[in-house]
């Protein structure tokens, strides 16, 4: 049975989501009107998941989130806006520590969350079954468990780590005449995060832009790839018209669409185009590497899937690496759902199965010494 905490200020949602979660015959329900009493709540009940809105008063939601993640660590799905100060909000929320989000029926809530209803159990069960990073936010811990942490009701959020940055690559992976690479990224649950871990060390010059394919609403995205852009040496933009790639370069897809490759008359280009309704999530990553095999030879394409529910990218990077294209899966032991980066490992077509962190060493490596034999 999961038990699972929801944290909501208002009567008519908490009534909503316990309709849901009761038609459930392995969810058991409990409620909360604000973060103080999901405090009080969790350290009583001892919950398996938790749902929790963002804006609730006495204490809103990212000041309770903040809290649990440093004293009890939980797996949390938050309920968000679908605006952009929504989104804002919730990318903060996942730094914090929370596992995924959902969009927050809008309107007449009670007809939407039928259809909210089945892709909001999924992910809360998901999430139940998620791993949380032992070492995500480890130091802020230590300090509040041995009293070093100033003796606040609502603990200041602390600054955005200061990722490490790789030394440049040699200039051999740039030299003039090689053929145009590209780097394929497919993550959904936890990706947000997974990213700064991967984009974060990799250095302003390096050699092969970068496409990525988070599983997103549109209004999410925008503001994912300006946060991105803040915290790594790249730069980083969301895909919204066709955009010619250039090395030093990351492209987020725009949510509630896909991204794939093209060609202009000066190269490759990167466009947003209207959702593929065959296929269940976006943006898609099979689509976007699909595309990229129609215009860049397959070993001049790395693929890497990363966290997240589901199977999206798996099949594409498989043809791919049976193409002789290079692939990567994140480890199932840094993974906060081994969902997609777990289908291309039991597809056999992992070329390497790499914990989180040596994600971005790895492709330097191989872009540093592409004379060098991949598998």
């Amino acid at each position: 049975m999961i038990r699972l905490l929801v944290v909501d200020d208002s009567a008519l949602m908490r009534r909503l989501l316990g309709s849901v979660f009761s038609q459930e015959p392995d969810f058991e329900v409990a409620f909360a009107r604000d973060g103080v009493e999901a405090l009080e709540a969790i350290a009583a009940q001892r919950p398996d998941v938790m749902t929790l809105d963002v804006r609730m008063p006495r204490m809103d939601g990212l000041a309770c989130l903040d809290r649990v993640m440093l004293e009890n660590p939980l797996p949390v799905v938050m309920l968000s806006s679908v605006t952009e100060a929504g989104a804002e909000a919730t990318l903060e929320a996942l730094r914090l520590g929370a596992v995924d989000f959902i969009g927050k029926p809008a309107g007449a809530a009670s007809l939407s969350i039928d259809a909210l209803a089945p892709r909001l159990v999924e992910k809360v069960r998901a999430a139940a079954g998620a791993r949380l990073r032992r070492s995500h936010r480890l130091a802020e811990r230590v300090r509040l468990r041995t009293g070093l942490a100033a003796a606040q009701e609502t603990p200041a959020r602390a600054p955005r780590p200061v990722l490490p940055k790789a030394a440049p690559l040699p200039r051999a992976a740039t030299a003039p005449g090689s053929p145009p690479g590209l780097v394929l990224v497919g993550c959904s649950t936890g990706g947000p995060t997974a990213l700064d871990a991967l984009l974060g060390p990799l250095p302003a010059d390096f050699p092969w832009p970068i496409l990525i394919a988070q599983h997103m609403p549109a209004s999410f995205t925008g503001p994912l790839a300006r946060r991105l852009d803040g915290l790594c040496a790249l730069t980083v933009e969301e895909v919204t018209r066709p955009v010619p790639l250039q090395p030093g370069h990351a492209y987020v897809g725009r949510g509630d669409a896909d991204l794939i490759l093209g060609t202009r008359a000066g190269g490759p280009v990167a466009m947003a185009a209207p959702s593929d309704p065959d296929r269940r999530w976006h943006p898609s990553v099979d689509r976007m590497v699909d595309s990229a095999m129609e215009h860049i030879p397959a070993d001049r394409l790395i693929g890497v899937l990363m966290t997240g529910m589901g199977y999206d990218g798996a099949a594409a990077m498989a043809r791919l690496y049976a193409a002789g294209g290079r692939t990567i899966a994140e480890a199932e032991e840094t993974a906060v759902v081994w969902g997609m980066p777990g289908e291309l490992v039991r597809a056999g077509a992992a070329g390497a199965v790499l914990p989180l962190e040596s994600i971005a060493p790895a492709l330097i490596g191989a872009l540093g010494q592409a004379h060098e034999a991949w598998r």
